[in-house]
């Protein structure tokens, strides 16, 4: 199934909101998405294998191309896990200020 990035990160969306916070999407065994609470994030998983993120990327404008097939391939058979970290970065955010 050929998808654009827009659309599988529209779906991602929609999967992630429905997540409580703290929850990550499990897309490859190097890079996880969260909802940040405006939009989808995507990290890279550390190196050294302790499942920690790292740094945050854009698939639309670095790997989409590469890695279409095995990000598509997750909305089949999605995977999830919940992550301590992103509960601290999240409780550190700003309120969300829905007038704004």
């Amino acid at each position: 199934m050929t998808m654009s990035f827009p659309e599988f990160d529209a779906r991602l969306a929609v999967l992630l909101r429905d997540q409580i916070p703290g929850i990550s999407a499990e897309i490859t065994d190097f890079a996880v998405a969260y909802w940040d609470g405006d939009r989808v994030v995507y990290c890279f998983l550390r190196d050294d294998g302790n499942g920690k993120l790292d740094e945050e990327f854009d698939p639309n404008r670095y790997i989409w191309a590469e890695w279409h097939d095995e990000f598509v391939a997750w909305l089949a058979d999605p995977r999830y896990s919940a992550r301590a970290e992103l509960l601290g970065c999240m409780n550190d955010a700003p309120p969300f200020d829905a007038g704004a």
